[in-house]
Order: C-alpha cells, then structure tokens, then sequence
C-alpha cells in the first residue's frame, strides 16, 4: 500500500460532508475515481438534516424538459418555467440536490442547471432556491478517462474536492455494518492491496481501476457489493455461474482469489456448534478460514451469544482475537452489544492499548 503523505489533497466522504454542512452556500464538486461512493454521500447529509428533502438528480440522463418547462400565463401573456419534480422545490422545504455525474451532463442540460451553482440568489430558471438548500455536485477524475469535461466558468463558481477511495480498514468499518457477506470482508482484510488506487502509480495491481488498461471490471465499493449479493446466493448457483457472476463484478483476478474464501465458508463449523460447545468445537487452522469464521462472527452477533463466542475467540491466535474486536467496537450497532459483555470487556482491559 503506498505510504505517500496527503498534504490535504484528498478527502473522505466524511470530511467531505463535515465541509459541506460547515459552509452549506458554497457549491462543491466531490470528484474521484469510480465507484467509490460519492453518490452516497447525499443520504449522509439528509441523515444529518432530516428537515431538508433530498434530491437525487443524474444530470447525463436528463434533457432539458427534465429540468423546467415554459407554461403560457394567457393573462399577463408570459411564459413562466414550471420545474421538474424531481427537484421537489414544490414542497415548500429546504433540498439537498445533488447533481450527480453533472461533468458528464450535456452542454445545454449543464447550462440550464447552471444558475444553481451562484452562491447568492440561486435559482433554477427564474424559480429562487430557498437559502437553506445545498447543492453539490459530483464525477470523476480527468484522469479517469470516462468523459469529465468542466468549464473554467464553471470550475470557478464551485470548490473540487478529491475523495480519496477508501483503504480496506475504513471500508470493513462500513461493510460489517451494511450486510455484507463475511466472505468478502474477510477477502478485503486479507488482501488490503484491493483498495489501493491507480493514482499512486502502481500498474501492477490487478485487482483495481486503471484508466491505461482495458477492463470490463475491477475492484470497488460499489462492486464489491455487488460481488457481495452473488456470494449471499452461492448456495443456489453451480461453479461456473458462481465464477462468471463474480468475474463480472470485480473481475478474473479478485473473482479467483475470492473462491478459496468461500470455500473456507463452507468448511468451517456451524455457528451453533460454537456457541452451544466453545471449548469443544474446533478452530480453523489456515488464515483464510479465521478471517471469515471472525467476519461472520460480527455480523451475527448479538446479546445472547456473545459470551460463548468470546469464549470460543480465545482459544484463537491474538492476532485474530483483535481482528474481531477492533471491528466489532467500530460498529455502531455492534459496539453496543460487545460492551455490554463482561467478557468483552474483560479482553478489552487486557488489551487496551491495542483498541
């Protein structure tokens, strides 16, 4: 993994939203490479400002009736613009609009939307934008190569910030909460390279993005979600149909190395036989079964079980021992049910200048 200082020049989704909600009447374009979830920073804002309504608008999907349309005034012999739904200015409260991808918009859609980008009186047509609202704007890197293009009256009107893709520990942090299969945690864990990013200079890497080459797939967030719904079902598909689905989410390379973890899935003990008999049922013994037996253990842990599985965990190497509990104290709905335990928090004493 590369070990380049920031200096600032990146930020993470949730800085990004700490400076959007700092300064809500600036204008700021979230860029980075695909599929790292920039798109999904519009519902971390509404979670912040629930009395704002969000407004998801895909700018290169839209033509110019999809924004306003004129609508004669007979009696004053006018025309006025009457907006689009989707911007849900007709529901008389603050927005949070986010123009998706708006860098790959049409010239005449990117020009109608343009009025949005003023900091003061912005509007869309002649229609005010209560003061309240937040507007931002997302896409991708120049250098990504799939068709940015802004224009310096534009990038003047609004405040790029590079998100930086996530390493392997930030996004384990968000996938053992949001269902991901422990397959594909415990393959991230193993191989944190995944995450890395073409823009420190590696070529090497086959697992990640890079504008130089040809790729119908590559690792990402996004895409390894979608590995994730493939590996949920494998119970239901043959090899090769397990195989090609994987290959086209996160490509041949991932999609192969990611095989020996489900196999080590399906050959690990029955999550009752650990917490029925913990100083009985056996131990993995190879790194990879380990981390998917401590991924799967997160995600089903809860107030009754957590005693017998703490008792089964310290039969494990340390090493594994930390893995879980690092994790399962960053989770949000699982901190709670660890520190709740006795035993958890036994081990956390013991171990405090690890957390």
């Amino acid at each position: 993994m590369s070990t380049t200082i920031n200096f600032g020049k990146t930020v993470t989704l949730k800085q990004a939203a700490q400076i959007i909600l700092a300064t809500p009447t600036n204008r700021y374009l979230l860029q980075g490479e695909p599929g790292i979830g920039k798109s999904s920073l519009l519902g971390s804002l509404t979670s912040s400002l629930p009395d704002h309504l969000p407004a998801y608008l895909d700018v290169p999907n839209m033509d110019l009736g999809d924004i306003s349309m004129p609508v004669i005034d007979h009696e004053k012999k006018i025309t006025r613009y009457y907006p689009n739904s989707r911007f849900r200015l007709h529901e008389g409260k603050p927005v949070i609009a986010m123009l998706d991808e708006y860098t790959k918009g049409a010239e005449p859609v990117k020009n109608m939307l343009h009025p949005l980008l003023e900091v003061h009186n912005p509007r869309l047509g002649d229609i005010p934008i209560d003061t309240n609202s937040i507007i931002f704007l997302t896409g991708n890197l120049s250098t990504d190569g799939v068709g940015d293009n802004l224009k310096a009256h534009s990038r003047n009107r609004i405040i790029p910030l590079t998100v930086a893709k996530p390493t392997a520990d930030q996004w384990i942090e968000w996938a053992v909460g949001h269902d991901i299969d422990p397959v594909v945690c415990a393959w991230v864990n193993q191989f944190p390279h995944c995450m890395d990013s073409y823009l420190n200079g590696d070529d090497t890497n086959p697992y990640i993005y890079n504008p130089k080459k040809v790729q119908t797939a590559f690792v990402s967030p996004r895409s390894l979600e979608r590995a994730s719904n493939v590996v949920k079902v494998r119970d239901r598909l043959d090899q090769d149909s397990l195989i090609c689905a994987m290959t086209g989410a996160i490509g041949e390379a991932a999609s192969r190395d990611m095989q020996a973890y489900i196999a080590y899935q399906d050959q690990l003990p029955a999550w009752e036989s650990i917490i029925k008999n913990p100083r009985g049922t056996s131990i993995p013994q190879s790194a990879g079964a380990c981390a998917v037996m401590v991924f799967g253990a997160i995600a089903k842990l809860d107030k009754n079980n957590i005693s017998p599985w703490m008792d089964y965990l310290e039969r494990m190497e340390s090493e594994w021992q930390s893995v879980f509990c690092i994790n399962a104290a960053k989770n949000k709905t699982k901190q709670t049910i660890a520190f709740a335990s006795r035993k958890f928090a036994d081990w956390v004493a013991r171990n405090e200048d690890i957390l």
